[in-house]
């Protein structure tokens, strides 16, 4: 799954990267139409860097380092009032005088910029805070980072200097959200004292704001990096701590209390449509509940079936519960330190990368690394995730894994998490992505959800093509990992429109997958935190296998996996709909 160090916040504040300023109607002519749209997909691109700079950074742009975004509601307002002038302007142009390639940009952006003014209603804003983050987690924005200069570590001193202001902000959106009946569940909140507690230090040197002075690189000067240490301490004691201080108190004494007891997102003032908003936003199908929930039931059921296959071929004595058990709980399949663990990931990661040429015939260009999950996230975040790479090219892609109680963290569900995590999963995706040729950034670096968690679920499976799952506890680990999205489709419409409580969504995901209890409650907090996303993963999925197994018996033995591939990867991230008329011409262009 892809992440941003402060995803909940910038969600919060509507600051996507694909907003922009009001402007002038567009007045096109035919002959320069297309020219005109790019154009308008430029201001819109300059608009999104200038409103979150924390995604600008992110994307390489150094612009911007020294800020956050807005998070006051008068720029809310401005930004939602200017995404309703976009939906405008998008709709002037004439998409018959465009090229194929100019209809399939305007095509995304009409569906991205539509949704993101119906979903203006639901004011999502009022919640700004996340029990996986928010701003109690500024810090890990220095994740994506440079630091290679002494104006790096200025810029970051600058924008550490401001954040009292950003906690000011969001403590207003709390309150609002309050009087509006707009508040999160207590059960998730409760996680949340303990993050704002690992801001307020008594040694400004222990703060998560200071890790980038712990270490210099050779491009800061020997004679800087005191003086730079001296600054940063400064800081953090006499405004971040302060500041997390106040958050802390608010939060604690007054938040905390009115936060809700129900953990269905349909509870919430129009709550019901809200979902299903998410569902049809998340998965880019009509699909609803009922229909996911069904779907749901039907793969668990296919599922299971498969694992009592891999129970049977393994020779173990007793039914798939107890199979279950054993794998959560039979010190072979798990490393014993964190430092043995993420050296095991690192070593998959190898072990893939020859590979991928027996199912690509495209590699991206992109680097990617692994990394741990910062200790202070960890305990409160999932098994792993990825960070997409600078458009820029100045950083590599990062797969990020969780090293907190490796007791935890099964061998066996290494190798699919790695397939999808990294290579060929959402590593390609993305950088695959940022090489569209003369695409607009809009489109270079779009994220549909059931497109980029479809192809990454998608890629778990291409381990049988590359041969990476010889032994049974890896092809239970694949499985696993397939039921885990498909008990998705089944806690999340349960709790969310079936009125399951929390404490069923856990028990069927405990009954129907071999995944660690921390795993599960996490996973199930997650559902009910960001309810619908987690529907994207197999509906899309399915969707990419069905297309698969569609182009293979139209084009027999003139089908190549690897060419089917690199035709999905080479749209970019599209609604399914977009994706199956894609893969439909390029069936019959090959016939």
């Amino acid at each position: 799954m892809p992440s941003h160090p402060i995803r909940a916040v910038a969600r919060a504040a509507c600051a996507a990267f694909v907003l922009i300023a009001a402007v002038a109607p567009v007045r096109a002519q035919p002959a320069d139409e297309g020219k005109r749209l790019h154009a308008f997909f430029a201001e819109e691109w300059e608009r999104g860097l200038r409103e979150s700079p924390e995604g600008a950074s992110l994307q390489g742009d150094r612009r911007f380092d020294d800020r956050w975004s807005d998070f006051s509601l008068p720029a809310i307002e401005a930004s939602a009032r200017a995404d309703r002038e976009a939906l405008e302007r998008i709709k002037g142009f004439g998409r018959a005088k465009l090229s194929p390639a100019d209809q399939l940009n305007y095509d995304t952006f009409l569906w991205l910029q539509q949704n993101r003014v119906a979903r203006q209603r639901f004011r999502e804003y009022l919640q700004p805070v996340s029990h996986q983050g928010g701003i109690q987690s500024a810090d890990g924005l220095a994740e994506g980072l440079p630091f290679a200069t002494t104006r790096d570590y200025r810029s970051w001193l600058a924008r550490m200097r401001a954040l009292p202001v950003a906690i000011d902000q969001v403590i207003v959106l709390m309150k609002e959200g309050v009087k509006a009946g707009q508040v999160p569940p207590k059960v998730l909140m409760q996680r949340v004292p303990g993050q704002i507690a690992a801001q307020v230090v008594d040694d400004p040197a222990k703060s998560p704001f200071y890790r980038p002075f712990l270490k210099f690189p050779a491009g800061v000067p020997e004679a800087d990096r005191a003086a730079l240490q001296a600054e940063a301490r400064e800081v953090i004691a006499q405004k971040i701590v302060p500041a997390y201080r106040t958050l802390q108190a608010y939060f604690n004494d007054q938040y905390l209390p009115k936060t809700r007891a129900g953990i269905a997102v349909s509870d919430l003032p129009d709550g019901r449509a809200y979902y299903d908003f998410l569902a049809a936003d998340y998965t880019t199908t009509r699909l609803t509940a009922d229909q996911i929930h069904d779907i749901g039931l039907k793969e668990v059921a296919r599922i299971r079936a498969e694992m009592e296959k891999i129970r049977v071929e393994v020779g173990f004595q007793g039914d798939l519960a107890a199979f279950f058990d054993h794998l959560r709980t039979d010190p072979k399949f798990f490393h014993k330190t964190p430092e043995a663990l993420l050296t095991a990931y690192q070593a998959i990661s190898k072990r893939i990368d020859p590979e991928l040429v027996k199912v690509f015939r495209t590699i991206p260009r992109q680097p990617y690394g692994v990394r741990p999950i910062p200790d202070n996230i960890a305990p409160d975040t999932t098994t792993a995730y990825y960070q997409q790479g600078a458009s820029d090219g100045s950083r590599a892609g990062f797969y990020y894994v969780n090293l907190y109680k490796p007791e935890s963290r099964p061998i066996w569900e290494m190798m699919p998490l790695s397939l999808h995590e990294a290579v060929p999963g959402h590593h390609f995706q993305f950088a695959r992505g940022l090489e569209l040729p003369d695409a607009p950034m809009f489109r270079r670096t779009a994220y549909f959800v059931a497109y980029g968690e479809g192809w990454a679920l998608y890629a778990e499976q291409l381990g049988y093509d590359m041969g990476l799952y010889d032994d049974p506890y890896d092809r239970m680990g694949q499985l696993a990992y397939e039921m885990w999205r498909a008990v998705r489709l089944v806690v999340d419409t349960g709790m969310h429109a079936k009125g399951w409580s929390r404490e069923r969504a856990i028990a069927y995901f405990k009954d129907n997958a071999p995944k660690a209890e921390l795993d599960i409650v996490n996973e199930i907090d997650r559902y009910i935190g960001t309810p619908g996303q987690a529907l994207a993963y197999k509906i899309g999925q399915i969707r990419i296998s069905e297309l698969r197994a569609k182009a293979k018996a139209a084009l027999g033995e003139k089908f190549d996996v690897r060419d089917f591939n690199d035709a999905v990867l080479e749209t970019g991230s599209v609604p399914l709909e977009t994706l199956e008329k894609h893969i439909d011409a390029w069936i019959a262009a090959r016939r």
